[in-house]
């Protein structure tokens, strides 16, 4: 029985396993690591005593593959966030709060909506939006989008960062493009906001792993494959430390692992550049800061801070694009987000028990250049095929990017394969 070998077990490489595995084919899983995930992984922090994320990551229900992704592996309930489209914002220099809330279907009736938009802000500022489904594949955000304005800074900047890991000057237009129409054009339903209740690895990683197991899945934890061995145009095998794999006829490989990876298995391979960093900080308070437990999602303007995660008693900041952030040491880059969280969350105190993550390679670089240079999943060998969130699925490098991109080189993989 033909075979494919998905090395990788990050998310794509888990939805390439899921979709291969759902359809009957024999699946091999490679991970380099002790555990799956990649870079939406969970551990137990010994400062905290409690179960963090790497990253924050925040899904939208509008985004297709991450939802039937949950559904396949039972853990859509463990995703949480308001009932409606609800994204409440503070400008902690001037302490005003506001909360974006697009209306239910289509029609966005809620540009019209005062309380509804940024403060300040009119109808006809949202205009300049519609630029950004036409951009050119050469513009960035700040080409087509002025970088003024309430709604600007409101709404379209903190997004903007927050979807592409770029600031507008720097981000590619085109990846915006989708990012809309996904999920604001399609209305309330299709854009609220996300969270993990618990952990990525409780929602994504440990239920997918359960999954593959119950199908048969062959998973080996803690492998790295060292070298590919190519014949006539294929893969012919692999070698994982001092052991040969070799491949079969109609046997297929998908490599979902980073691009620097990726590069140094296929060195002719182009791949994007690594881009921005992301810097997460984890705070553990001695009480959930709202009484209650809830779950809550915040954006921040004119601070040190770019969104504010609250789940339960932990509170996790995200910084994206934080090159200049992830050079400060620990305890300054804590003690200015606490800062935020303070005016954010109106509490006081002293800093609490606090883990400082910073991701260096969180995203490739989206700008347009290295967006154009994105590989397509399918390569010049006839049996390997490429998954990642930087392989050219037309999305920002997000876990609806990483999970489509599974699932389509899948589909390649799966198909019949001419001998080698």
């Amino acid at each position: 029985m033909a075979r494919t070998y998905v090395i990788g077990a990050g998310l794509a490489g888990l939805s390439a396993a899921l979709a291969l595995s759902r359809g009957g084919r024999a699946v091999s899983l490679i991970e380099a690591t002790k555990r799956a995930g990649g870079r939406c992984r969970s551990f137990h922090d010994p400062a905290l005593d409690c179960v963090i994320d790497n990253g924050n990551h925040l899904v939208m229900s509008g985004n297709k593959a991450a939802m039937r992704f949950l559904d396949e592996v039972g853990t859509r309930h463990r995703m949480v966030g308001p009932k409606g489209a609800a994204f409440p914002f503070v400008d902690v220099a001037s302490g005003e709060r506001w909360t974006v809330r697009p209306n239910w279907g289509p029609i966005p009736f809620w540009v019209f909506a005062p309380w509804r938009r940024v403060p300040r802000s009119s109808f006809l500022s949202f205009l300049p939006a519609l630029k950004l489904l036409t951009a050119g594949a050469r513009q960035t955000v700040a080409d087509v989008m002025p970088a003024k304005g309430a709604l600007y800074r409101g709404l379209w900047e903190p997004l903007v960062v927050a979807a592409i890991n770029a600031k507008p000057d720097q981000a590619a237009a085109v990846l915006m493009r989708p990012v809309l129409l996904e999920t604001f054009a399609r209305g309330s339903a299709a854009c609220r906001p996300l969270i993990a209740k618990v952990s990525l690895a409780e929602s994504f990683i440990d239920p997918a792993v359960d999954i593959l197991e119950s199908r048969g899945v062959d998973i080996r934890f803690g492998e790295r494959v060292q070298a590919l061995a190519t014949d006539n145009g294929a893969v012919s095998g692999f070698t994982i430390g001092d052991e040969p794999v070799v491949l079969e006829d109609g046997d297929t490989v998908i490599l979902a692992v980073p691009p620097w990876d990726a590069a140094a298995l296929l060195p002719d391979l182009e791949v994007p550049a690594a881009g921005e960093p992301i810097v997460n900080v984890h705070f553990r308070l001695p009480r959930p800061p709202r009484g209650d437990g809830s779950v809550t999602l915040m954006g921040v303007v004119g601070g040190f801070a770019h969104w504010i995660f609250v789940r339960g008693d932990i509170v996790s900041i995200t910084i994206s694009a934080a090159r200049d952030e992830a050079q400060l040491d620990a305890d300054e880059i804590a003690a200015r987000c606490w800062t935020d969280v303070q005016v954010a969350l109106g509490i006081d105190g002293p800093v609490p028990p606090f883990r400082v993550v910073k991701e260096r390679r969180a995203t490739f670089a989206q700008d347009p250049a290295t967006v154009a240079r994105r590989p397509e999943p399918a390569t010049s060998l006839s049996n390997l095929f490429l998954a990642g969130d930087w392989t050219n699925t037309g999305l920002p490098a997000t876990i609806e990017g990483a999970i489509r991109s599974g699932t389509k080189a899948a589909g390649l993989a799966s198909k019949p394969q001419k001998g080698r």
